[in-house]
């Protein structure tokens, strides 16, 4: 060849390489894969068992869209006695059942007239927040309180 550019005629005895395949070769990247894939279903398994555990509030907060005041409170008393055991809950009434609704809900931010309106929901007309303040306690009760 002599310094001279090589011809296409010239390059026919060239031998190409494999082309570089996109699976990865090293144990390590199949290690890396499992870890991933059991940790995506890890995730989802906890996600199905949260969305199976909080069925009874979305359950609830279907029923609280259409609800009159005497329902409401009935839709409350289903809630907590499907979130505690009855022997806590079945008997309060009141101030009693004010109160609970304010200690096992924090993050709903109830005012204790919120939570006095919603005791008394079963004997009273609704004052003109009580489904929202039943939603958001329907939502941000926590079952360790």
């Amino acid at each position: 060849m002599n310094g001279a550019t090589p011809t296409r005629a010239g390059m026919h005895g060239l031998i190409l390489p494999e082309p570089v395949s996109f699976w990865p070769a090293t144990p390590a990247w199949y290690l890396l894969f499992g870890l991933v894939l059991l940790l995506t279903a890890w995730l989802a398994w906890r996600g199905w068992r949260r969305w199976r555990r909080n069925a009874y509030r979305r359950e609830a907060l279907a029923a609280l869209r259409g609800a009159a005041s005497p329902e409401i409170a009935a839709i409350l008393k289903r809630t907590a006695l499907a979130a505690w055991p009855r022997e806590q809950v079945a008997a309060l009434s009141g101030a009693d059942w004010a109160a609970f609704l304010r200690r096992t809900a924090p993050r709903a931010h109830l005012a204790p007239a919120e939570a006095e309106a919603l005791a008394t929901l079963a004997y009273a007309p609704a004052p003109p927040d009580a489904r929202g303040a039943a939603a958001r306690w329907i939502r941000l009760h926590d079952l360790r309180a």
